[in-house]
């Protein structure tokens, strides 16, 4: 996501309407399928009982803007360990993994690469170009399970299974949060189409906390500093009347640390405020890096999807790591894009147990999931379920696909991401209630 204003939506997902994409997908399915018939295969096809479960995770890395190659490396653990234990029901995993690039053409590549190669899910994966790779996919019928959450389409297309709630979950978590201790809210980010749905997100849980909307702050998310944004931003947050220490909420993505640098600099010379963020923009990964304890980011709150990395919850996926990866330092167990992908993989392996001795394909796969499949994380989520009946309560605000609308409270204190409230807070209700037209 750049500062530009395009009609691509990454980091916060852009409200889509549901007709549009209903023929979009309609569309597609009558193209790839052509494609999919003309190429003389059955997409999606585990093939005879003995034969391995093929699925695919894609995500960037080695590139200039976001990278999760963390995300690609835990899907290939993941399978390493299950099959060190069994396998799938008895049956072998194969994980293909794909370069995105950060590019819609790579983006589209990859799915293509997933037909060809007939896998029956897309699991755990992160890409900004839902547009480039939902259309290949629907088209062969493959399911896309676990995305992180980064683009409109993931809580809206019908063959996207989301484990986590993505930004909108965040922002109103975090507004609701800030709401009872924050004065002037000030909330920085991008001058571009996806950024334009932060404040009616963030606005709605510091509604609902009974607190003024934030003040609106516009700023290019490429820039190598943010000296001139940072003292706008603590201008804001402390310009007000009220008695409580004004709050800044920098939301820019992966220029989150580079604007926070700036701010570091430039508070001084200001009362004294408070910072918070979300997931995504920041997480211990990012804290470790810019100094920990001594850094930008001590005291801040924070809103997750998760329990925070140092949750004893946390420790399978741990021992996985450390069994069949260790000293693969792509993999960290405190980056949420690693989470995903452990939680999406859990997902996929309660749905081809659901099978029993039948036929694990794209189709059997996503008719389990529609039908209604029950999956526990071990406490990871609340329990996930995704059905075509279930009335959804979220269809009014176009995120339709949206069954987690959980978050976690997190706070940083002495250099480490810790709970500041226990349990999982649903933003359901908050998220009703949003203004997003």
């Amino acid at each position: 996501m750049t500062g530009s204003r395009r009609n691509r939506s990454t980091f916060l997902p852009t409200i889509t309407r549901r007709v549009r994409a209903t023929v979009m997908s309609a569309a597609a399915l009558v193209a790839c399928s052509s494609l999919a018939a003309g190429c003389g295969v059955i997409p999606g096809t585990a093939g005879s009982a003995d034969s391995p479960i093929t699925v695919m995770t894609w995500a960037p890395w080695d590139t200039n803007a976001t990278n999760k190659p963390g995300m690609p490396a835990m899907a290939t653990a993941y399978a390493k360990w299950i099959n060190k234990h069994g396998g799938l029901n008895g049956r072998k995993l194969k994980v293909l993994t794909c370069n995105d690039h950060n590019t819609s053409v790579s983006a589209a590549q990859c799915a293509r690469q997933a037909v060809k190669e007939n896998v029956v899910a897309v699991v755990g994966s992160y890409s900004e170009f839902s547009d480039s790779f939902f259309a290949p996919l629907e088209g062969a019928g493959i399911p896309y399970i676990g995305g992180y959450g980064v683009t409109s389409e993931e809580f809206t297309r019908a063959l996207s299974y989301p484990v986590n709630g993505g930004q909108p979950a965040l922002l109103a978590g975090l507004g609701k949060q800030l709401a009872p201790g924050c004065g002037t809210v000030t909330l920085v980010r991008p001058d571009s189409i996806a950024g334009d749905d932060l404040p009616p997100l963030l606005n709605a849980g510091l509604k609902a906390g009974g607190h003024a909307a934030a003040t609106d702050q516009l700023a290019a998310d490429n820039l190598t500093e943010y000296s001139t944004q940072s003292t706008k931003a603590l201008e804001s947050a402390t310009g007000g009347t009220s008695s409580k220490e004004g709050c800044v909420v920098p939301s820019l993505g992966d220029r989150t640390d580079t604007f926070m640098d700036s701010f570091r600099r430039e508070r001084a010379d200001y009362p004294a405020v408070r910072t918070a963020t979300v997931l995504g923009s920041v997480d211990q990964t990012e804290i470790n890096a810019t100094g920990g304890q001594s850094g930008p980011y001590e005291g801040s709150y924070i809103t997750g999807w998760y329990p925070v990395a140092g949750d004893p919850r946390w420790d399978p996926m741990k021992k996985a790591v450390n069994e069949v990866a260790f000293g693969d330092n792509r993999i960290d167990p405190a980056d949420a894009g690693v989470e995903t992908t452990w939680i999406a993989y859990t997902a996929f392996k309660t749905v081809v147990n659901s099978l029993g001795n039948g036929e694990v394909t794209s189709d059997t796969v996503r008719r389990a999931l529609d039908d209604g499949v029950k999956v526990t994380t071990g406490g990871l989520t609340p329990t996930l379920r995704w059905s075509s009946t279930d009335e959804d309560d979220l269809a009014s605000v176009g995120l339709s696909r949206l069954v987690n609308a959980s978050v976690t409270l997190q706070v940083v204190r002495k250099g480490v991401l810790v709970s500041a409230k226990k349990g999982f807070f649903d933003m359901t209700g908050t998220l009703e209630s949003a203004n997003l037209d």
